[in-house]
C-alpha cells in the first residue's frame, strides 16, 4: 500500500520525526489534499514551548496554514463552504478552528463563533482523536471528512493563487476579524493612526489589513529590523520602532507619541503575544482610542494590565481571538486582490519537508530569523 510521510512530535523540546502512515480510505464526503505549503505559526511555537493550556495528544502532528490541492474526492465532496464548486485538482485552504453552525452558541452569537461548544478541527491538533492519522499540514497530504466531522470547513483558493499565498489566508483572516470587531466598537475608522506592536507574521498581516481596511497612518513596533521592520515598512508601515535600539517603554512610548503628533494613535493592535506590551499600548494611545489585544491566547505569561490607566483614559479595550466560518473568504479575497500591491512571498522562508528542514523552519521562527517560516511538502506545487 502506498504510504504517506507524515511529521510528529513527541512533546514540547522535541525534534521532529519524520514517520510513514498508510494512504487513507476516501470517503463519500472525504478529501485528501496534497499540501503545497505550511506556515509555522506561533501557535506551533508556543506549543512546542509547552505554553499550551490543554493537554495534547502528543505525538501529533502540527501545522495549519494551508495551501494545498485536492487530489481524491469522494462522491459527494463537491463544494466548498461557500458553495463553490470542487473538484480535482482544486486549490483550497483549510482552516483548523470550525465552529459546528449548530450550537446554541453558533445560532445565537454569530459574531463569536468562533467561540463554539462543540468545535471541529481537521484532526488531533488541538485534542480531538476522531480523524484518521492525518492530522496537521506539517505532512505530505491532510485528510478531511465530512461525515466524520460534520462542521468541517473548507474554502477555495482561486485557480491562479499560488499556493504559498493561499496558505497566509488563515493568519491574514484573524486580522481582519480584529479590525472589524474595533470597526463595530467604533473603535477604528477610515483615516485613524494606527500602531502595530510586533512585527512577526501576524504584526506583518496587520499592518497590511490596516492599510486596506482603511488607516490613513500605520506605525509598527518591534524587532528585528533584518528581516522584519524592513518589510514592515515595505508592507505600508510610514514609521517603526526597534524595541532592540529603543529599548524601554518610555522611550517607546515617546517616540510612538512624537510620530503621531504628541498626544498618541486612534487605534493600538498587540500582536506580540508579550505580556508586558499591554500597559506600554495603553500608553501609546490618545484619550479615547482602542485597544485590542490578539496576542495573548496561552499561558505564556498573564497580561500585565495597568487597569486604572483604562479607565483614565477612557479608553475601548477588545480582545480578538480567531475567526469565524464567514471571516474566511474576506482574507482569500484580500490576498487575492492585492496580490501584486504587497510584497506577500518575501515574507515567507521556505524550508523543505524533511526532519532537518523542520527542524530549522521552528528554530529559525523562534529566534527572529524569519518572518513566516514556510514548509514545502511539493516544491512543485510552491507557486
Amino acid at each position: 500500500m502506498e504510504q504517506i510521510r507524515v511529521c510528529t512530535y513527541e512533546g514540547p523540546g522535541a525534534k521532529p520525526v519524520i514517520r510513514s502512515v498508510p494512504w487513507p480510505k476516501i470517503g463519500k464526503k472525504a478529501a485528501l489534499i496534497k499540501v503545497g505549503a505550511c506556515g509555522v505559526c506561533g501557535t506551533d511555537l508556543h506549543i512546542l514551548k509547552g505554553h499550551w493550556p490543554k493537554p495534547l495528544p502528543w505525538p501529533f502532528t502540527l501545522g495549519h496554514e494551508i495551501g494545498g490541492v485536492l487530489v481524491e474526492v469522494g462522491s459527494e465532496f463537491t463544494e466548498d463552504f461557500m458553495s463553490k464548486p470542487l473538484k480535482v485538482g482544486s486549490k483550497v485552504m483549510i482552516p483548523p478552528l470550525m465552529p459546528c453552525g449548530h450550537c446554541y452558541y453558533c445560532i445565537h452569537y454569530p459574531q463569536s463563533a468562533n467561540k463554539c461548544l462543540t468545535p471541529v478541527y481537521y484532526g488531533r491538533y488541538l485534542g480531538f482523536d476522531k480523524a484518521p492519522h492525518l492530522w496537521g499540514g506539517w505532512a505530505e497530504y491532510v485528510y478531511v471528512d465530512l461525515d466524520m466531522l460534520p462542521g468541517t470547513k473548507i474554502y477555495k483558493l482561486p485557480d491562479d493563487m499560488p499556493l504559498r499565498l493561499g496558505a497566509l489566508s488563515e493568519p491574514l483572516t484573524s486580522c481582519i476579524r480584529a479590525f472589524n470587531r474595533a470597526t463595530r466598537a467604533g473603535g477604528f475608522t477610515w483615516g485613524d493612526t494606527v500602531v502595530i506592536q510586533g512585527s512577526g507574521p501576524i504584526g506583518i498581516l496587520a499592518v497590511a489589513a490596516a492599510r486596506e481596511m482603511g488607516a490613513g497612518r500605520v506605525i509598527c513596533v518591534g524587532a528585528p529590523e533584518e528581516p522584519r521592520l524592513k518589510l514592515a515598512r515595505r508592507f505600508g508601515a510610514e514609521a517603526t520602532v526597534d524595541i532592540e535600539t529603543v529599548k524601554t517603554p518610555a522611550e517607546r512610548i515617546q517616540r510612538v507619541r512624537d510620530i503621531v503628533g504628541g498626544f498618541g494613535a486612534d487605534l493600538v493592535m498587540d500582536c506580540s503575544g508579550h505580556p508586558s506590551a499591554g500597559p506600554e499600548g495603553i500608553e501609546m494611545l490618545r484619550d479615547g482610542g482602542t485597544y485590542v489585544e490578539m496576542g495573548q491566547f496561552t499561558d505564556a505569561g498573564a497580561i500585565e494590565t495597568s487597569w486604572h490607566r483604562i479607565c483614565t483614559k477612557d479608553l475601548n479595550v477588545l480582545g480578538s481571538w480567531g475567526f469565524t466560518g464567514n471571516d474566511l473568504p474576506l482574507g482569500v479575497d484580500m490576498l487575492y486582490r492585492t496580490r501584486t500591491k504587497y510584497p506577500w512571498l518575501d515574507m515567507q522562508t521556505i524550508y523543505p519537508f524533511s526532519e532537518d528542514g523542520i527542524d530549522r523552519a521552528v528554530a529559525d521562527a523562534m529566534a527572529m530569523k524569519t518572518v513566516k517560516s514556510t514548509i514545502v511538502p511539493w516544491p512543485e506545487l510552491v507557486e
